[in-house]
């Protein structure tokens, strides 16, 4: 066994060197001369992703939202109709799409996915027929799905899911205030405000979008308070609520996600009304950021375990498009190739990344159509 092994690693070195040789051809003295030989890696890629049966007219189409550990993506896709339909994208690019039942089948009614965690287990709400009511849903790795409400809620919305099945969202009343809560996985709800959250009609707790409850069951979004102001919140599992500004946000702090360490970034908006980035650590430390060439807003959405995030940025034509910040503040922006270069047209800011790196969301091609895409690093 070990001479085997040894032998594998001596053929192993063997093929470095011989690549080493490939890399270095041309070079007169035939030696390895890594000074002058350019570190090869693989580049990002990018591939588009079109649910079957989605629209194909202007502002229909396919919304990649949330992508799994394992690479398994989750959104929805509205069809010639403009009705919901929920989707899965496995590994290996097969997509299974499904409704949950009592969903309506008009326009902007149906199934809305947020989010999955690593077991592949799904979060979302459902849109009764006109409108009526909104319920929170969670759909098993195996296909079944399971309708819920918070006592007290006309819409019920279910943005985020843990490793542990835990759901966290928000809820709005007939006074249609929102509140926060959170699901247990044996169905158990506690919901929650804000202390100093507005009580008035779209005031009140609002917790963060797909990647703002992390594996410990911290949470982070922002509130409204009764002078119709932003400030951002986290809430530990036991109950205890922070509350923080980011330095300079006059209109607004806007928490976007959190990783399992706690760092939490978001956006928040200046006296100008113009948007910026933010990371804070677990400590409460705050770094502001803007990536380069946003003339309009840096819009951060999601954060993964190495610290990477990712998110949006408007260029000063209005055109919006994709970035990554690595851990040491070294950012690269993107674009699937067909995304539409218009104003109001591009790489949309709704993003989810992995802890590999590996990026989905949504763009709006030149006709104004809704794609999925997958950016793996």
């Amino acid at each position: 066994m070990k001479t085997k092994i040894l032998s594998n690693i001596f053929i192993s070195i063997g093929v470095l060197f011989a690549a080493g040789r490939l890399l270095a051809g041309g070079m007169s003295d035939g030696v390895l001369n890594f000074s002058k030989t350019p570190f090869l890696r693989p580049q990002p890629t990018i591939i588009t992703i079109d649910a079957p049966g989605a629209g194909t007219g202007p502002f229909l189409g396919t919304q990649s939202l949330a992508i799994n550990p394992p690479g398994v993506i989750t959104g929805e896709y509205a069809d010639a109709s403009n009705a919901l339909h929920g989707f899965v994208r496995a590994t290996n690019g097969a997509i299974t799409s499904f409704d949950v039942p009592g969903g309506g089948t008009g326009s902007d009614e149906g199934t809305f996915v947020w989010c999955i965690n690593p077991g592949g287990v799904i979060a979302g709400d459902v849109i009764d027929p006109r409108f009526s009511a909104v319920h929170g849903f969670v759909r098993a790795a195996n296909g079944a799905i399971v309708t819920f409400d918070v006592p007290g809620a006309v819409f019920t919305i279910a943005h985020n899911i843990n490793p542990e099945g835990v759901i966290a969202g928000r809820y709005f009343d007939a006074n249609f205030t929102s509140h926060g809560f959170v699901r247990a996985a044996n169905g158990t709800i506690t919901t929650f405000d804000v202390p100093g959250a507005g009580t008035g009609p779209g005031q009140g707790t609002f917790p963060g979008l797909i990647d703002c409850l992390n594996p410990a069951g911290v949470i982070t979004g922002d509130y409204l308070d009764a002078s119709s102001l932003n400030h951002g919140f986290v809430r530990t599992p036991e109950g205890t609520i922070i509350t923080f500004d980011v330095p300079g946000a006059v209109n607004g702090t806007y928490p976007a996600g959190i990783n399992p360490m706690g760092t939490i970034t978001g956006n928040y908006t200046d006296a100008s009304s113009l948007n910026h980035g933010f990371v804070r650590t677990p400590e409460g430390t705050i770094t502001t950021f803007d990536v380069p060439g946003a003339v309009n807003g840096t819009y951060p959405a999601g954060i993964n375990p190495m610290g990477t995030i990712t998110g949006g940025y408007v260029d000063a034509s209005f055109v919006s498009h994709g970035f990554v910040r690595a851990l040491n503040g070294l950012i690269t922006t993107f674009d699937p190739p067909g995304a539409g270069t218009g104003p109001g047209q591009g790489t949309i800011g709704f993003f989810s990344i992995n802890p590999v790196g590996a990026i989905t969301g949504f763009y709006f091609d030149s006709s104004n159509m809704l794609h999925g895409f997958l950016r793996t690093p």
